[in-house]
């Protein structure tokens, strides 16, 4: 196993390439920056694909983004770990952490259109012969995951009548040589399938695993229909994303990308998929799901494959920061007191949304909170706080909960209403929902909430007034003549 990196964390403060451009503009060129700040990690040749992968990219989890040489034998390397860490997020996007939701707002509301090129690296090997386990080198990841998956690839699909495109991750299941399980869940891929099901019409679709790091944080974007993520890219880009058109059928596909499936959704088909570890850590049940049939697999002439590991942090962190940002935008258009959110990760960066307000008025916060658990149905506990509590920090949270909030007066309650599916709690996605009004009362004596503090605690010179206690210690306790 290799050492684990001690400056996994990595530099915080804003980073470009030679170009200009933000380090996440590029795979390649990113997994050059974590090697040059001593957090990625080759590991030996002939790792199994059945769960060493994902073992041993679990231990380097937030530590070390890994490269696996020869996985199973496999001559295409496998790549995980790209994003596993809140700070490589911002260091890929080259601004500092506490820029990161202002940078992908600014993304999502000033797209930039991407541009077709017919240089293509992702198509300089045609496979129309297809065998996907013979071809790539698909990992199987938990104990009691179903087989094979793709669980990085963004899975592309056009709106049948305006042509706009979607780009989303969805779990992929290895079924046959030529055939991908697929979960979809009440979203724009399942709304453009379903329009072409009631004409009787497959959806064509592409499958694009090895993406830089911005196209996959844009792929998490939370837009409304028919708002391309691929241009969402191009902003964080700051250029227009170079796309290709597949050699199959019309979708656009990143150019610069590793590997692309062509395929499609199949109309009125649906086969058994599942178990699947999923992001909160249980597996998402075996069922009757759509299914995409393979036409093409496109490539580099040495590609890379990328896996995300069910339920580890790339899987939780690459969801989560992308939906805060989408979701401080929407409460910020109701609410100008809103100030930051946080998608905690002890609610799987999904289901817990903790939201700071500069509070004005009395039933602020709840008001807030119906905000917050209608902007996504994935939303299930909010906390609302004030400005002196740290959002990030969850024990200043619960310490906020713990102090100002009392169930009689504060406690939101809504019942049967849309939740995660994938909540093992739910009724088929149906459940509760709760929120948490956990701010000081406007009319509170002065003192009554006030905070406890030290007068300069936090200007003390550590080093200067203290050092570690040696063998002494006793004998220093008498007074010095």
């Amino acid at each position: 196993m290799p050492t684990l990196p001690s400056d996994a964390a990595g530099p915080a403060n804003p980073i470009a390439n030679q170009d200009g451009h933000p380090p996440g503009t590029s795979l390649r060129g990113w997994l050059d920056h974590l090697q040059k700040s001593g957090r990625l990690s080759v590991i030996r040749a002939g790792t199994d694909l059945r769960f060493e992968v994902a073992a041993i990219a679990n231990r380097l989890d937030s530590h070390s983004a890994s490269l696996f040489v020869e996985p199973g034998g496999h001559p295409i390397p496998v790549i995980s770990g790209l994003l596993s860490d809140r700070g490589w997020m911002a260091e890929a996007m080259g601004v500092a952490p506490a820029d990161v939701l202002a940078r992908f707002q600014d993304a999502s509301l000033n797209p930039i259109a991407w541009r077709e090129v017919d240089d293509a690296p992702c198509q300089e090997v045609v496979h129309r012969d297809v065998d996907l386990l013979r071809q790539l080198p698909i990992p199987t990841h938990n104990e009691h995951d179903s087989g094979a998956y793709i669980t990085a690839g963004l899975l592309i699909s056009r709106n049948p009548r305006t042509g706009v495109q979607n780009v989303s991750i969805h779990r992929l299941q290895v079924s046959s040589a030529n055939r991908l399980g697929a979960l979809l869940l009440p979203r724009h891929t399942l709304a453009y399938f379903q329009e072409t099901e009631s004409a009787g019409e497959d959806l064509e679709v592409a499958v694009v695993v090895g993406n830089d790091p911005l196209t996959l944080m844009a792929s998490q974007a939370i837009v409304p229909l028919d708002h391309d993520e691929l241009e969402i890219a191009g902003a964080l880009h700051g250029r227009p994303l170079r796309v290709a058109q597949c050699v199959t059928n019309r979708i656009r596909v990143p150019a610069d990308a590793e590997i692309v499936i062509e395929g499609r959704l199949l109309a009125n088909t649906r086969e058994q998929e599942g178990p699947f570890g999923e992001f909160p850590q249980y597996y998402g049940e075996r069922a009757e799901r759509h299914v995409i049939e393979v036409d093409a697999i496109t490539q580099r002439q040495a590609p890379l494959f990328h896996t995300i590991v069910g339920g580890g942090l790339e899987h939780l962190l690459l969801g989560g920061i992308p939906r805060e940002a989408t979701m401080l935008a929407h409460l910020q258009r109701s609410f100008p007191s809103v100030r930051d959110v946080h998608l905690a990760r002890g609610g799987v960066c999904r289901y817990h949304l903790y939201v700071q307000i500069d509070k004005r008025s009395e039933g602020e916060g709840k008001n807030v909170i119906l905000g917050a658990l209608g902007g996504h149905y994935d939303i299930k506990h909010v906390v609302v706080v004030d400005t002196d509590v740290n959002i990030h920090d969850p024990n200043e949270v619960e310490w906020a909960v713990a102090t100002r909030f009392q169930a009689d007066r504060d406690l939101v309650l809504v019942h049967d209403s849309q939740g995660s599916k994938l909540d093992p709690s739910t009724r088929d996605g149906v459940g509760s929902k709760m929120g948490f009004d956990a701010t000081v009362p406007l009319d509170a004596p002065t003192m009554r909430f006030k905070r406890i503090r030290v007068p300069g605690e936090q200007d003390v010179d550590l080093a200067a007034v203290s050092e570690p206690a040696g063998d002494d210690w006793q004998q220093r306790l008498a007074p010095s003549r």
